[in-house]
Formats: C-alpha cells, structure tokens, sequence
C-alpha cells in the first residue's frame, strides 16, 4: 500500500497524541534530538531500519513531503508498527513546531525507494498538497531551519540537486510537495539561515 493512503486511511482510525514523556520506553535517545529544538516523538522500531554500522551511514539529501495528514495523526502513523513507514522530521503548520520520529544515524522509510531511504533524512509537513493555506510562514520559517542545520551538520550543500521534494525521488509514485510548494523561497531561507 502506498505511503500516502497509508497515511490517509489511518485518519479515520487514529486520534492518538505525542505520548508523553512517561509512555516512551522504546527508542528513546541515548541523548537529546539530533535537531536541538525538536521533541522527541519516537517512531517504532519496526518502521525504520537501525544500520549495522550507523558510523558508515553517508546522508547527502533532505527530501522535503507533504503528509496529506495533520500533525498528530501523521506522528501516530510512524508509531504503529503495522504501518511500515517513518520520516525523521514531522513539521506543523500553525507554529512550526518540529517533532522528531527517528534518528537521524537510523534509516526513515520514508522515499519509496530503498537506496534513497538510506543516503536521505525525510521531513514531512503537516498538511495537504491542493492545500497551500497549511504552507505558513512560519512552518516554511522553522523547516528551513531544520533543512539548514541537517545540511550543516552532514555537509550536505544547500541546492535543489540535494535538497528535492518526495515526487523527484527515483520511482516514486508521489506528488508532494506538489505545486504551491514554493521553493524559491524555501531554499532562499535554507541559505539565509547559514
């Protein structure tokens, strides 16, 4: 099934919240989130892969997704594990609050295409791609910044070659970001947040 009605069709069935701090036994850091900012909200362990040798583990992309999906609920997806998918980032809309899923030394199954999981860290955003009104200020604000320190921290140069939409990806099926995604100004301030 793909990821996208995965998502979808999990909304009708899923209220569930970002668990508190009291209900994350499994998968919690050795530490604080990769992103300084970001809340711990753990996807499970069965949706995403732990490498062998995270050491060896080489990120040269950032692929950007739209959920089709509220905040909550697309958090709540990644943490069921017969759901088999995960991105290492969820942004919301209304005040950019970034919520973090999976490490970022672990592979997010989140491209649809295995070679990309593995070399990519995926950050979805809450909302819909016919839907440009979820694309907010401040969610475009707080993303690239996210994007930016992703990009600083892995070497990763800030372009639309590294830094693509979830439908650029190798046999994906998908259209997210899609259309009022506006990337000009998204890596405008992935470059003016360096």
């Amino acid at each position: 099934m793909h990821r996208r009605r995965i998502i979808q069709c999990a909304a009708a069935t899923m209220a569930a919240a970002v668990l508190p701090a009291s209900g994350r036994a499994v998968a919690a850091p050795k530490g604080p989130t990769d992103y300084a900012t970001a809340l711990w909200a753990p996807a499970a362990p069965a949706n995403y892969t732990a490498p062998s040798h995270p050491s060896e583990r080489r990120v040269d992309r950032v692929v950007i997704h739209v959920a089709q999906q509220l905040f909550t609920p697309t958090a709540g997806i990644f943490r069921n594990p017969s759901k088999q998918v995960s991105a290492h980032y969820v942004v919301r809309s209304g005040d950019g609050h970034v919520a973090q899923c999976v490490r970022e030394k672990d592979i997010a199954w989140h491209a649809g295409n295995w070679g990309w999981n593995t070399r990519s860290i995926g950050i979805e955003h809450e909302g819909w791609v016919d839907r440009p009104e979820f694309f907010t200020d401040v969610m475009y604000l707080r993303s690239a910044r996210l994007t930016a320190d992703i990009c600083d921290r892995h070497g990763i140069p800030k372009d639309r070659e590294h830094i693509v939409g979830h439908h650029e990806v190798p046999g994906s099926d998908h259209t997210d970001p899609g259309v009022h995604w506006d990337w000009e100004r998204y890596l405008r301030l992935v470059v003016d947040t360096a």
